[in-house]
């Protein structure tokens, strides 16, 4: 068996362990993700884990708070201040589709956290504060789009934005089988950009006057 090397980079560390911890926790569940698993596949141990993350729990949080984390990154890239509020809608709706379709991990996680009712999330101090930052720039753009007539006015941007995800979290969430049924590959260039043009359409026409 080849012994794992020794690091002095403990931020690497880390980062490789919410890596493949993520991997494992988005194919298997919670319940089902094992630290053994998890240990085999990382340039560390499971006793250097456990120091690191201090349950299995833990380490499951803080996969969750670094996928909502790494959405709400991406999102903060996307200046949507700077555009006019229809292109600043439209850049948000097309980003987030893209971002599930190139993250299923994310939409993974999440649909496993709501078969568990959100009970390992209730207790994440992190998870609230991250999601935040999404509601103020759908509530910005939507005042915006009052403003200047673009948009109806009462649009509740917790809505908006739950509408959002369904419809994108959906094409990855169902893929498998919707492509069965319908005998239509979901994943080509040509239906995801359907796709996503679908969805930005129906959220336009839905905040228009």
């Amino acid at each position: 068996m080849t012994r794992k090397r020794r690091t002095n980079d403990p931020d690497g560390v880390r980062r490789n362990i919410l890596e493949v911890a993520t991997a494992e926790f988005a194919q298997r569940g919670y319940s089902g993700a094992r630290v053994d698993a998890i240990a085999n596949r990382t340039r560390t141990s499971k006793r250097m884990i456990y120091y690191y993350f201090g349950s299995k729990e833990r380490l499951y949080l803080a996969v969750l708070e670094a996928a909502y984390s790494a959405i709400r990154r991406q999102e903060s890239t996307l200046e949507l201040e700077h555009q006019p509020p229809e292109q600043a809608l439209t850049t948000l709706v097309a980003s987030t589709f893209d971002y599930y379709h190139a993250h299923p991990e994310f939409v993974r996680l999440v649909m496993n956290e709501n078969i568990m009712d959100g009970v390992h999330m209730k207790r994440s101090k992190a998870i609230g504060k991250l999601n935040v930052t999404v509601i103020d720039a759908v509530r910005r753009i939507l005042a915006r789009g009052e403003q200047d007539g673009t948009f109806k006015r009462g649009i509740d941007p917790i809505e908006l934005h739950m509408t959002i995800s369904a419809l994108g979290i959906f094409n990855v969430a169902n893929r498998a089988t919707f492509s069965t049924i319908f005998k239509r590959d979901m994943s080509s260039p040509k239906a995801l950009a359907t796709r996503r043009d679908e969805i930005v359409g129906m959220i336009l026409r839905h905040v228009r006057p």
